[in-house]
């Protein structure tokens, strides 16, 4: 799906929040390599299920045309910094509910890029009333699971040493939800 863009000055730095673009491809591609081996914050190591140009372009292809999917970037005078992906599901008995993901690179944190991705991703399913959004966090990242509370996603649950870590020991993921308030 497609939304309109938003704009966002955060202590002088002027980024745009939209939908991705064919043309992103390539960017999102090194990005998302960059962004893992910059925190242990998520699921992969450099270089791990790697997408290349053609995998995104066919990932924002998708996401573009199916009303239950939505992949969002965020972007600094064209230089894409971050980004967001909530992806639907197909069978009917999970057909109400969308699973998030975020991603920002370590130079652009505390400009409340991955906030302003979380708040239009939470507008984005409400207005196409899907019920609930999902997703999963390591127990070590209290900055996001704070943020996520303060949006209304509640801790569901515990995959217990889920992740092994570069320290040699195993942290928790923790399963948060959020559902769509009744109006």
């Amino acid at each position: 799906m497609i939304i309109s863009e938003s704009m966002f000055t955060v202590r002088g730095v002027t980024y745009r929040i939209r939908s991705a673009a064919l043309a992103d491809a390539k960017q999102l591609s090194a990005l998302r390599l960059k962004i893992d081996g910059e925190t242990e914050y998520l699921d992969r190591e450099p270089g791990e299920a790697f997408i290349d140009e053609k995998g995104f372009e066919a990932l924002i292809q998708e996401d573009s045309k199916e009303c239950r999917h939505l992949f969002l970037v965020a972007d600094i005078e064209g230089d894409i910094v971050g980004f967001s992906r909530c992806e639907g599901h197909s069978l009917k008995r999970s057909a109400h509910k969308v699973t998030f993901g975020v991603a920002v690179q370590k130079a652009a944190w505390g400009y409340h890029i991955g906030k302003e991705l979380l708040a239009a991703s939470i507008d984005w399913a409400d207005q196409q009333g899907i019920q609930k959004m999902s997703l999963q966090v390591m127990e070590t990242n209290q900055k996001a699971i704070r943020l996520y509370e303060h949006y209304g996603f509640e801790i569901e649950g515990l995959l217990k040493k889920d992740k092994r870590l570069a320290d040699g020991m195993y942290y928790d993921t923790v399963v948060m939800g959020r559902q769509r308030p009744v109006s």
